[in-house]
């Protein structure tokens, strides 16, 4: 497994993050209740053998569900081998109204706190906001809260999780969170815009959705009807993927783990076949230059119709 530097950290993490949301809530196509779950003893078996593969880089979060507290039973006695990023909760309350002062230190410090206790360590190397949108980026008190935290030793790096090319080149310019975490994949591509500024900059740039919750993989068939023209635009890649790829779940990771700016790309596991052909994909060969090319002119033509915390609240991907 290769491993890449994470951003100006000092932290090197594997080209594969196992993201650990899967092991923790129900979540994805076809993933209705706990019962189409892992077990607990099957999710610790799963990250010991990404463990005992290369990958060292595993992401969780307070509203993972048991994710947290999974991981925690499992690296308890291989922490040094590990590099843990974990998110703190929401700061918004159910009004979208930001904390101030000594509530909001509070809110953060037990949200971290929470993290600890249920990961069983006494520090992360990542501790990163939530869904940072730029109200939150723009707030003044947050990120010397994150620094105070660093100074401290409970954690080794701040960041943020984005969802906009406006929030993340908000984020970049502040200069004051080292890792990123963003959406990009195949078929949204819109964040590449902001890599060359990050790289510059010196941040860590970690990459989420790169299989858009299993419609780049052979899921991403027989869509709700609302989804008929994302459907038809998926079939556009079989061509490519034709060109020497085993399927375009592969082609997929590939493609985001080619940029160079890219530290870490996160792909959800919950089952051992995910991670045998995860392993796969990343331990194969980065795209050449033609077929990256390809491969930047089949972005989704649409890409602001591509938000899939709106298609789940539609029912678009049960």
């Amino acid at each position: 497994m290769r491993k890449r530097e994470l951003g100006k950290t000092g932290i090197a993490v594997s080209e594969l993050a196992f993201g650990g949301v899967e092991i923790g809530l129900p979540y994805g196509i076809g993933v209705k209740s706990e019962a189409d779950m892992l077990s607990e003893d099957e999710s610790i078996r799963l990250l010991h053998e990404a463990t005992e593969s290369g990958v060292n880089f595993f992401d969780t979060a307070r509203l993972y569900g048991a994710s947290e507290t999974i991981m925690g039973k499992a690296f308890r006695d291989r922490r040094e081998q590990v590099v843990i990023g974990t998110k703190c909760r929401q700061l918004r309350d159910g009004n979208g109204e930001l904390p101030t002062g000594f509530a909001l230190k509070k809110l953060i410090k037990t949200s971290l706190l929470e993290s600890l206790t249920a990961l069983q360590t006494d520090y992360v190397d990542i501790f990163m906001l939530h869904q940072a949108d730029l109200g939150i980026l723009e707030n003044e008190e947050i990120a010397p809260i994150f620094a105070d935290l660093k100074a401290e030793g409970a954690i080794r790096s701040t960041g943020v999780s984005t969802y906009s090319v406006e929030e993340t080149q908000k984020a970049i310019e502040t200069g004051v969170w080292d890792v990123i975490q963003l959406p990009f994949n195949l078929m949204d591509q819109r964040q590449a815009q902001a890599f060359a500024q990050a790289a510059e900059k010196g941040v860590g740039i970690v990459v989420r959705s790169v299989l858009m919750k299993g419609l780049l993989t052979s899921k991403g068939q027989q869509l709700h009807p609302a989804l008929a023209d994302v459907e038809n635009h998926l079939r556009r890649f079989d061509d490519l993927v034709a060109t020497g790829f085993p399927d375009l779940s592969t082609l997929a990771v590939r493609f985001v783990a080619t940029f160079p700016e890219v530290s870490s790309l996160l792909v959800g596991i919950d089952k051992p076949d995910y991670l045998h052909q995860s392993l796969a994909a990343v331990n194969g060969p980065h795209l050449d230059a033609e077929t990256l090319v390809r491969a930047k002119n089949l972005a989704y033509p649409d890409p602001a119709f591509l938000n899939l915390p709106h298609w789940d609240r539609m029912g678009w991907l049960n």
